[in-house]
């Protein structure tokens, strides 16, 4: 009964503080210019969780120092409830297993297929037949020959090596550098000459056969340029080459 009375005042002590701490968050927030309802809403939230965590806290029951729970007594297991022995039969005498079945006899060998017909004279055309007989290779198609160049295009005359003296520096016609020059050379034209003579045909297959430079040659007019140089004249370009200032 004491205990019961206890529990009950420090249950209202803790609501009473949780009741006062929410009043004064509804306070403070009327002050900080919230709405009425919303004040009111955070003072009674604040007020109800306080009141349980303060309940929670200080009213729960302490176990006094020295005691310890009792564990209840066992109660004894039931005996088994007693097995009635099976009764006892006494089992017919186990049949006989029946015999295995003689295996079946082996089918009987089929019949060696009847031998040829062997005609008893020679047929119509059979030493013909067997006179033609030989080893027989396959021979593929003939190769198709090699494409004839486009219509409209020539590959210029080219020379296996350089005259006498030396190539000419291709590099002095402008749009032709190091690599387009060797590969120039791979195809034989190694003098001015040789590019100022190109009609245009030959042109159109230059442009179309320098690998990664195509249009090179009609873009950059190396005909015109050529034509000076292998006369023995300079163009701005050829002049910078000579100077070093190219290359």
């Amino acid at each position: 009964m004491m205990d019961t009375a206890i529990d009950g005042g420090c249950q209202k002590k803790c609501w009473g503080a949780a009741a006062v701490i929410g009043l004064l968050v509804l306070i403070f927030a009327l002050a900080g210019h919230r709405g009425i309802v919303a004040a009111i809403l955070l003072g009674v939230l604040a007020a109800v969780l306080l009141g349980l965590l303060f309940v929670w806290l200080f009213c729960a029951p302490v176990p006094k120092p020295g005691t310890r729970p009792v564990p209840a007594p066992l109660k004894p297991a039931p005996a088994p409830a007693p097995v009635a022995p099976a009764p006892v039969t006494t089992s017919a005498p186990a049949a006989p297993a029946p015999e295995p079945e003689p295996a079946e006899k082996a089918a009987p060998a089929a019949e060696e297929a009847p031998a040829a017909v062997q005609p008893s004279k020679p047929l119509a055309g059979e030493e013909e037949l067997a006179s033609r007989k030989g080893s027989w290779t396959y021979e593929g198609e003939a190769e198709a020959p090699a494409a004839e160049e486009d219509a409209g295009e020539t590959r210029p005359e080219a020379l296996t090596a350089a005259r006498e003296g030396g190539p000419d520096n291709l590099k002095e016609i402008k749009g032709v550098g190091p690599k387009l020059e060797s590969l120039l050379h791979e195809l034989g034209i190694f003098h001015f000459d040789q590019i100022a003579g190109w009609s245009a045909a030959e042109v159109a297959w230059m442009d179309s056969n320098l690998k990664g430079f195509r249009g090179r040659v009609s873009r950059d007019d190396w005909i015109g340029q050529a034509k000076i140089l292998a006369a023995g004249g300079d163009t701005e370009f050829s002049q910078r080459v000579d100077k070093g200032e190219v290359y």
